[in-house]
Order: structure tokens, then C-alpha cells, then sequence
């Protein structure tokens, strides 16, 4: 085996990976999506701030969404955006596959593969953004802290895919 189709197999397991993680993620957001819809309006609302830190929260206070139904929209977008970030992963680790195999282009399967890290990548990076707008890090640190690992095992793939 040469080190091109190691390096091939490599990032096709790592694609792999990402759309796995994300694919349960989206799962359990459809199927139980009182797990995190409930954290992103206590985000949204910034209801621990409040309760915790109502002097820093009285600076920011503006910036909350306390409406309910825009709540549940931002929630719907949300998990709209991951199961496109999952079908392109997916679509992406099945070109990488295929490559690997010989059927088709590697620089196809790449292509696709990016394209789906990179809406992974997306996701993390626009809640740290988002999450920083409402100072999650004031209470929900481990979020903020899952959130730029995940961000960072995106860019990695992103990177291990464009170097091969």
C-alpha cells in the first residue's frame, strides 16, 4: 500500500467520523430535541446570567431573545444546518471511499469532504460566535468549551484533507 492510499484512507476515516458524530447529534435533536432546545433558550434568554450575575447581566440584558417562538425557530435553523453539514459530510465520505477504492477522483472526494467539514467547522464556530453575543461563557462554560473542541476537530480534518 503506497503512502498516498494510507494517507486516503486516513482522511476517509476521519470524514467518517465527523458524519457519525454529527448524525447522532441531528438524531437526537429530532428525536429528543428537549436535550439541547431547552440549554439554547437558557442561552438565548441568558437565563442562568440573570440568575447568577444580575449586575453583569443589567449591561447586556439587551441582547437576550426571551420570545418563545423565535427561541424555536433559531432551534429549527439550527438543526436544519446540521443535517445539511451531516448529508455533506456523508456524501463527502462516500466520494473519499469511493477514492480510496479506485472508483473515482480523489480530488472529488476532497472536494466534498471540505464542503462538509467545512459546515461542520460552521456550526461550532457560529455558536461560539452566537454564544459570545450572549455570554454563555458566564454559565455555560462547558458549552462554550465543547463547542472549540469541536470547532478545532473540524478545522484539523479540514487541514489533514488539504494537505493530502
Amino acid at each position: 500500500m503506497t503512502l498516498e492510499t494510507i494517507i486516503l484512507v486516513a482522511q476517509t476515516a476521519c470524514v467518517f467520523f465527523l458524519a457519525a458524530w454529527l448524525t447522532i447529534g441531528v438524531l437526537d435533536n429530532i428525536f429528543h430535541s428537549a436535550l439541547n432546545s431547552t440549554v439554547t433558550a437558557e442561552v438565548l434568554d441568558m437565563t442562568r446570567m440573570r440568575e447568577e450575575f444580575p449586575e453583569a447581566y443589567e449591561a447586556v440584558a439587551h441582547r437576550r431573545i426571551s420570545n418563545a417562538s423565535v427561541q424555536k425557530r433559531l432551534f429549527v435553523i439550527i438543526v436544519v444546518w446540521e443535517i445539511v453539514a451531516a448529508i455533506a459530510l456523508w456524501l463527502g465520505f462516500a466520494a473519499m471511499l469511493m477514492a480510496a477504492l479506485g472508483l473515482a477522483e480523489p480530488t472529488t472526494g476532497r472536494s466534498l469532504a471540505v464542503l462538509g467539514a467545512l459546515l461542520f467547522t460552521s456550526i461550532w464556530a457560529g455558536f461560539l460566535v452566537g454564544g459570545n453575543w450572549f455570554c454563555y461563557w458566564f454559565c455555560h462554560e462547558g458549552a462554550q468549551n465543547t463547542h472549540y473542541q469541536m470547532m478545532l476537530w473540524g478545522v484539523v480534518t479540514m487541514i489533514l484533507l488539504v494537505a493530502g
